[in-house]
């Protein structure tokens, strides 16, 4: 009898004590065989992140159009779009700004990163090119070609500065293979960027002046009167890379691959660029 009252008094004391310290009386083998119920499996939340991309200024609207598109396939990165002369958005980065992705309008300025180690090489690729055009006012006809310029009835020429626009540096290249520099460079109008150039034009503060293909698709203030001989000057292509200061590699990357796909090229080409 004692003996009985001795094993339920110790039966009380262990189940006391695993209640108090949360033992389990589940069989080792049903804990180790079960499968977790995939309904509370916890989803993997994706990390936000925020991709700056500086690109020359004529891709505004083509960028403006894909960045949303890239958006909605991509819903945690968000993109900053930063707009300016090639040369300009160049001298920022090596100044240390923070920038994920370069879109150049010229090989010029990736070549001078590249050579400073400021992109990843192999991410480098030729995105777009263009076509240079001169342009006047839609209402007027002061020059046909390139070599009206010359005239003394146009006094002001509008093209980027070719210290650090490409489009600048493009013209320069066009007017002196045709020997027409010396004669015109007194009536230049230095545009900081080809939006510039092509306002100076629309505003009639220029008579004439030297613009991307695609920059002038956006006016209805200027016409073309001349596409400019492709063999007058450097190939126009739009260089692209990761930058090595990237945070975001990996979504840099991604964004990079998502330029080169078949709904970016569409908008790309709508907007006049040639895709590569």
């Amino acid at each position: 009898m004692h003996t009985k009252r001795f094993i339920t008094f110790i039966s009380l004391v262990v189940v006391t004590l695993c209640a108090i310290a949360g033992c389990s009386f589940l069989s080792p083998t049903v804990e180790q065989t079960s499968k977790p119920n995939a309904s509370v499996v916890p989803s993997v939340k994706q990390e936000n992140v925020q991709l700056t991309v500086s690109a020359a200024a004529s891709l505004k609207e083509a960028l403006g159009e894909i960045t949303p598109l890239y958006s909605k396939a991509k819903s945690n990165v968000t993109i900053r779009n930063n707009f300016g002369s090639s040369g300009d958005l160049q001298q920022q980065i090596i100044n240390g700004a923070p920038v994920d992705v370069f879109i150049s309008a010229a090989a010029k300025q990736m070549d001078e990163l590249q050579k400073k180690d400021l992109i990843i090489a192999d991410t480098r690729r030729d995105l777009l090119s263009n076509r240079l055009v001169l342009i006047v006012p839609v209402d007027k006809g002061d020059a046909k070609e390139l070599k009206d310029l010359t005239n003394a009835n146009i006094e002001r020429i509008a093209i980027g500065d070719p210290r650090s626009v490409p489009v600048g540096q493009y013209a320069e290249q066009a007017l002196t293979k045709l020997e027409l520099l010396q004669d015109v460079q007194s009536k230049f109008v230095l545009g900081n960027n080809v939006r510039q150039v092509l306002q100076f034009v629309e505003s009639g503060n220029a008579q004439a002046g030297i613009v991307y293909a695609t920059d002038a698709k956006t006016s209805t203030k200027v016409k073309v009167v001349q596409v400019i001989d492709a063999k007058l000057h450097k190939p126009i292509v739009y260089p692209i890379a990761v930058l090595q200061k990237s945070t975001n590699q990996t979504s840099a990357k991604s964004y990079l691959e998502f330029l080169s796909s078949e709904p970016a090229k569409t908008i790309f080409e709508k907007y006049g660029f040639s895709t590569l």
